[in-house]
């Protein structure tokens, strides 16, 4: 029998876009700096000058809107 294993692309059906690379990294990169929440999240995208889909400044509103939108 074969061992299970875990795929963790095997629920994408495409390859990520630059904007998608971009939100990601910046991510990561505020999960290594510590910030675990959501109002902190949203604060180090400003920071780092991510761009929101709306060209505003992104909002914890914003955010989650996002997130679902990418998920679908």
């Amino acid at each position: 029998m074969d061992k299970p294993y875990l795929n963790p692309h095997q629920s994408r059906d495409r390859e990520p876009d630059d904007y998608q690379n971009l939100l990601g990294d910046a991510i990561e990169r505020s999960y290594a700096a510590g910030v675990h929440d959501l109002a902190g999240l949203v604060g180090r995208l400003n920071e780092a000058r991510v761009p929101s889909p709306n060209g505003q400044a992104w909002t914890t509103e914003l955010f989650e809107k996002e997130m679902k939108r990418l998920g679908a």
